[in-house]
């Protein structure tokens, strides 16, 4: 019998997390597992599944991502400002290195108790995103769902911030268009091959955005870090937007900043720990904390 697991519920805007910290004894649970897990019926429930783990390169902790389904990413947006904030508490630094399969990310405080990310720098080469086939300019791509001379989407902006996005610019209100039926189908659509997040991204003033994402391996969830990030970046990229911007998603606001002097994305909001716990891995049984 194994002994319960201690865990951690948290959410950055709505997008939830059930971390665990296994640099004392480490361990790496299997996929069925994560899905019991992150099940919003018979589990603890989440979005994603996170794992901090002692670096391999030395800096502050390693973030291990994996989905509610079970298959592992390489960035988090918001899951990274979690852990930055459980990071900076535990060792009273301003600013913490987290090591993910994205790259070193670098999380500070800001203001009103909010945390700032340091995503690094979008990639926009077709290989990089990547797509199956060549687009010299993926500022808008040939791609689109709903009848030809009249598509209900097309041409969506695609970049790199971690991991795959495709956003889809709309002119109405992004809860108009049923993204929970074109979301599974254009996350798995051939020119993906690695699958894709999905957006439909309203562009509401000069220096503002809503946005609906469907996530890979996930669905619709109420808020995506790296998607806020890339919907920014390919805003201001097709001249929608300037390089600071203010993205709206169902759990509520991200400030994102495309910096002009590096290239890096800076993305600024709140998170929260919502309870502690343990599960027996044995049953999956689980309670919270006292």
């Amino acid at each position: 019998m194994t002994r319960p697991l201690s865990f951690l519920k948290m959410n950055g805007l709505g997008n939830d997390f059930v971390v665990i910290d296994v640099r004392r004894a480490p361990m790496r649970l299997d996929r069925d597992t994560i899905r019991a897990i992150a099940d919003r019926e018979g589990g603890i429930g989440c979005d994603q599944f996170i794992t901090i783990e002692t670096s391999p390169v030395g800096v502050d902790a390693f973030m291990r991502i994996d989905n509610a389904d079970g298959s592992e990413v390489a960035a988090c947006g918001n899951a990274t400002r979690c852990i930055g904030h459980l990071l900076m508490e535990e060792t009273g630094k301003d600013a913490v290195t987290i090591q993910t399969r994205a790259g070193l990310l670098i999380a500070r405080r800001s203001d009103n108790g909010m945390v700032s990310v340091d995503m690094g720098m979008p990639k926009f080469g077709w290989q990089d995103i990547p797509l199956a086939e060549e687009f010299r300019d993926t500022r808008a791509i040939e791609l689109q769902i709903g009848p030809i001379d009249a598509p209900t989407l097309h041409s969506p902006s695609v970049v790199n911030v971690g991991n795959p996005h495709a956003i889809f610019w709309v002119d109405n209100d992004v809860e108009s268009y049923e993204l929970e039926r074109s979301g599974p189908v254009l996350e798995q659509h051939p020119i993906f091959p690695e699958g894709a997040n999905i957006s439909l991204a309203q562009v509401t003033a000069p220096d503002a955005l809503t946005l609906k994402v469907w996530e890979r391996g996930v669905g619709l969830t109420r808020a995506c870090g790296t998607a806020a990030c890339a919907a920014a970046v390919a805003a201001a990229r097709t001249r929608r937007t300037g390089r600071t911007v203010t993205v709206t998603l169902p759990g509520g606001p991200l400030i994102i900043e495309w910096r002009e002097a590096d290239d890096h994305i800076i993305m600024t909001g709140p998170i929260e720990t919502e309870f502690s716990g343990t599960i027996d891995l044995d049953t999956l049984t689980w309670q919270k904390a006292a």
